[in-house]
């Protein structure tokens, strides 16, 4: 073998970056991370990011996509022109395959991908964050179910019928961008380079569809939802990905820091929203410790609440999985890479946060009443 050649070739020189940024994702400190990449060099990225992104129209994924299938498209006609033998060709695959992910992994890790290592959130806020006894958790959802009953009967001219769009904001993109800067950077001291997007994912459902109600993308820097969202799902669901278009890498941490910026909102339609979503976290686990008194609880709870509920529910019922096991398996196994010990469970986080939160110095000080 000509090592010369070899160790000079594009594919090992990406196959190369792809290998040498996992070593780092695993290797470097968490304060290293914080101090040099979170709050150093990614907020330079980050400017760039929205710099070259934020001004258009759509999500610029789609234009990634044409880039990806112009590439591909060329490499098929290339390969059917060659006049290798069918060995030579499929060791040209994968190597070309190999530098493809080795490349995809080093931008990842560089653009974003690196902020999974930093300072956990809980860390930096000082919160004691333990699983919840199922008496903490009885109070959680009752506490959930109170600020739903208020908000939602602030609401008016509703009745028992499921919320209209109507109440949407209507620039409900930059109200809950502003409401996240201010938990981000008046809360929590966390930098906020740039504006970021939360762009509508089309087709309907193209998410929906891999249980996913969201994505960021790193290489476009910008968060993006289903659009065939429900209205009560979306302002929650558009914070969450603006939160990891800012540097927030786990799951249960966006879903808590989406759940403050709608509490930040005079908006007693965000508010709910807000709770609505944190009841929908909490009170399933509540429900597999004690069942019967948790149908209790729900034959409590006043109808209109349980429309919107419904509400969801059937608007996601139009989406149905596809093969939801290897989804699961696949996202799983994606997160406890990234360092995500829990892998997806680690949405369910946002309880232990949020009762942490809580019974903080700053949570009681600042959570509306």
């Amino acid at each position: 073998m000509n090592w010369r050649k070899f160790l000079f070739n594009h594919k090992t020189f990406w196959i190369g970056l792809g290998i040498i940024s996992i070593v780092f994702s695993v290797l470097l400190p968490a304060q290293f991370v914080e101090e040099y990449y979170s709050r150093g060099l990614f907020i330079y990225l980050r400017k760039i990011m929205s710099f070259l992104t934020g001004w258009l129209p759509f999500a610029f994924v789609y234009v990634l996509f044409l880039i990806l299938m112009f590439f591909v498209g060329k490499w098929i006609l290339d390969a059917k022109k060659s006049k290798k033998r069918i060995g030579q060709k499929i060791i040209g695959f994968m190597g070309s395959l190999l530098a493809f992910l080795g490349g995809a992994i080093f931008f990842f890790q560089f653009l974003w991908g690196f902020n999974y290592g930093r300072i956990p959130l809980e860390e930096q806020l000082g919160l004691e964050v333990k699983p919840l006894g199922v008496n903490e958790l009885r109070v959680e959802t009752l506490q959930a179910i109170d600020s739903m009953k208020l908000y939602r009967n602030l609401l008016e001219g509703t009745g028992d019928d499921p919320l209209r769009e109507t109440h949407l904001p209507s620039h409900v993109e930059a109200e809950m961008r502003d409401l996240l800067k201010a938990v981000l950077k008046d809360g929590f001291g966390i930098p906020i380079p740039a504006e970021v997007r939360g762009r509508k994912l089309f087709p309907k459902g193209l998410l929906l569809r891999i249980s996913t109600a969201g994505v960021y993308i790193p290489f476009t820097g910008e968060g993006h939802v289903d659009a065939g969202l429900h209205h009560l799902q979306l302002p929650f669901v558009m914070a969450h990905e603006m939160s990891h278009a800012y540097g927030i890498g786990g799951e249960g941490d966006c879903n808590f820091l989406a759940y403050l910026a709608c509490l930040q909102s005079t908006d007693p339609y965000l508010r709910y929203v807000g709770h609505l979503y944190f009841f929908r976290y909490v009170a399933p686990d509540f429900r597999a410790y004690r069942p019967e008194e948790y149908k209790e609880i729900w034959s409590g709870i006043p109808e209109a609440i349980k429309n919107d509920l419904r509400a969801i529910r059937k608007q996601m019922d139009k989406y149905p999985d596809i093969l939801p096991a290897v989804r699961d398996a696949a996202y799983n196994t994606y997160l406890k890479a990234q360092g995500i010990d829990d892998g997806i469970k680690n949405y369910d986080r946002v309880t232990m946060l949020v009762h942490a939160w809580r019974h903080s110095k700053q949570g009681k000080h600042q959570e509306p009443r």
